[in-house]
């Protein structure tokens, strides 16, 4: 009879460590406004509508710390968010949790979620969140007469003088540069494919390679121009938005020659609260919810369905919609990543970008 009850109690401590495990959740995000927009339009609404409790941490880019935790075997993120390429190469390499598209939230006519999302936005292991692009900016205080205007004056340190900055990385830079010498953006891919075109941007980048302040977090840039350190930037649009919003900055943004990617969330393998996970993916790619989180940074949502149900900027009265990268007038000389060409290319044309910044 003793050993019964030691047994039962056993069980149900067991049961509600469990019970208690499912009102948990642990997110890794990337800090900033970016944070700030997973924190306000999915993370409290869904703790309101759960009760499940979630923590949020950031990393430069998440993918580098959810690597090294499910490596390691001491997976502590359920959720994280993170680039399409990284993804896909996490998912390759077996680190992650398959997401079955099936627990993703219908449109409120019932049309399938695969349905309503962009191309490539639902993968085996990934689940788009936001359209985010690289863009130009410029402190629109440094240049009283001639205004920056296309990628080729991003490099014209004479017309345009200044320090620059721009992500430490091939990535995004490559195809910059060659736009920037004349490469139109529906041929970059082509040409960036082959040896002599690799070659032809590393070059052009070598023109203002010391000029450039070479940034590895998204909140530097807004920070180095407002600070007076650099004239111009090539960063994440939502982060420029954001400091010209909120905090009043004269910073312009510059839509030719965007270049614009997806980001979304994924699971690693080990999750410790699989199934927390698994809802709040669905709640948080739901269209109102992709919605709202535009309206706190300019992202374009990859749900169809969301971009009618966008609203002001937050806290204004000044629609959202012409700030986003999807909008119609910013996709006229935009350029959509080659996401296919980085899970094949990036190791590789890493590996001579780090090189090149270390030659004198």
């Amino acid at each position: 009879m003793k050993r019964t009850l030691i047994l039962t109690s056993a069980l149900i401590a067991v049961a509600a460590t469990a019970q208690a495990q499912d009102k948990e959740l642990n997110l890794l995000s990337w800090g900033g406004a970016y944070g700030n927009s997973h924190v306000q339009a999915y993370a409290k609404p869904f703790e309101a509508k759960t009760g499940i409790k979630v923590s949020v941490a950031d990393a430069d880019n998440p993918a580098t710390p959810l690597k090294a935790q499910v490596e390691a075997g001491n997976v502590t993120a359920d959720v994280a968010s993170v680039e399409y390429a990284d993804a896909v190469r996490l998912c390759d390499e077996g680190l992650l949790e398959e997401i079955d598209p099936s627990i993703l939230t219908p449109t409120a006519d019932g049309t399938a979620a695969t349905d309503d999302f962009i191309e490539g936005a639902v993968t085996d292991c990934f689940v788009g969140t936001d359209v985010y692009s690289m863009i130009i900016a410029y402190d629109d205080g440094k240049f009283a007469d001639a205004k920056p205007a296309t990628p080729a004056d991003f490099f014209d340190t004479a017309k345009f003088p200044g320090k620059r900055t721009m992500r430490k990385g091939a990535k995004f830079n490559l195809e910059l540069a060659l736009m920037a010498d004349g490469v139109p953006a529906a041929d970059v891919y082509q040409v960036l494919g082959t040896p002599e075109g690799v070659d032809r941007a590393f070059a052009k980048l070598a023109t203002i390679k010391n000029d450039v302040i070479w940034w590895e977090a998204g909140a530097q840039p807004p920070q180095l121009l407002a600070d007076g350190e650099v004239s111009m930037a090539f960063a994440f649009n939502g982060r420029i938005f954001d400091a010209a919003q909120k905090e009043g900055k004269p910073f312009k943004i510059l839509w030719d020659g965007q270049i614009y990617e997806m980001e979304g969330w994924v699971m690693p393998k080990g999750a410790p609260h699989p199934e927390a996970a698994k809802e709040f993916i669905a709640f948080s790619t739901a269209p109102e919810q992709q919605a709202r989180a535009a309206e706190f940074i300019s992202y374009g949502p990859p749900r169809k369905s969301a971009a009618a149900l966008v609203g002001n900027i937050e806290g204004t009265d000044v629609p959202m919609g012409p700030n986003l990268p999807t909008f119609a007038d910013n996709m006229k000389a935009a350029l959509a990543s080659n996401l296919d060409f980085w899970v094949d290319h990036d190791a590789e044309l890493n590996e001579r970008f780090n090189a090149w910044l270390a030659a004198s």
